[in-house]
């Protein structure tokens, strides 16, 4: 059995957590992390130095203020690390690949397995149509989502770029230029509104044809489910950095 601490117990993402573990035979929550308690069937505690329970793995599905305690707690106690939380700042990512040194951490802007095949499915269009197709990224989410563009956005024109080696920038803002876009640039859109869980738009557009890669999640659950995917797979794993890729194989 795998003693799981929960960080953002109280959250909604905590909840649909919970309920992907609680029948699952080789996972169990022994602890939550939440300035807010719901009653859950696990004690719940404030802050990481409060925690008087022993466990196996942290899944964090939390806010990005908590990372340095979130690390400091798996390093100092060799805890692997489920890291599931987005909107993290660049020097925020330069920690997590530091940490990920001393532990087993599982690291990925969307827990959702089919995000990831579409990131994989972009990277390799990508290398087909080369410079001949526009790039353009379009995310949509809940109006309650803070950050922008999303995690998942960043990841996905992150994989594009590779291909070109991180030769292209990202335009986030071309209402404001009155002029033509370069090749050398990944449009970058959001769309804030209603409950949308999480929609991703990859558009190459080239002359007379436009190819599209499209994702559409229609409930927190799939991220939940990839969440407990991952930390069954990072137990007992060496230290190291961890995403989807490996557990999945893409090709």
């Amino acid at each position: 059995m795998i003693d799981v601490i929960l960080c953002g117990s109280g959250g909604k993402m905590g909840k649909f957590i919970a309920a992907a573990i609680k029948d699952d035979p080789e996972l169990q929550i022994v602890a939550g992390v939440d300035k807010v308690n719901n009653g859950e069937s696990f004690p719940v505690f404030s802050s990481f130095n409060e925690i008087t329970v022993k466990a196996d793995l942290i899944i964090d599905f939390s806010n990005p203020i908590l990372l340095d305690d979130i690390l400091k707690y798996a390093t100092e106690n060799k805890l692997a690390l489920v890291l599931a939380t987005t909107g993290f700042s660049d020097a925020q990512t330069e920690k997590i690949k530091s940490a990920s040194k001393e532990i087993p951490l599982f690291f990925t802007f969307n827990m959702s397995i089919g995000v990831n095949l579409i990131c994989s499915l972009a990277k390799k269009a990508a290398a087909v149509l080369g410079n001949d197709f526009d790039i353009e990224i379009i995310e949509k989410h809940h109006n309650q989502k803070i950050d922008a563009p999303s995690g998942t956005a960043i990841m996905l024109a992150n994989a594009v770029n590779d291909v070109f080696d991180d030769k292209m920038k990202y335009e986030y803002d071309r209402h404001s230029k009155r002029q033509k876009r370069s090749k050398n640039e990944i449009g970058m859109h959001s769309v804030r509104g209603g409950t949308i869980v999480g929609e991703h738009d990859v558009i190459f557009a080239g002359k007379d044809e436009v190819i599209t890669l499209s994702h559409a999640a229609h409930s927190k659950e799939v991220f939940a489910t990839g969440a407990v995917k991952a930390a069954k797979f990072i137990n007992k794993k060496p230290a190291g950095l961890y995403d989807m890729n490996s557990i999945l194989d893409f090709g």
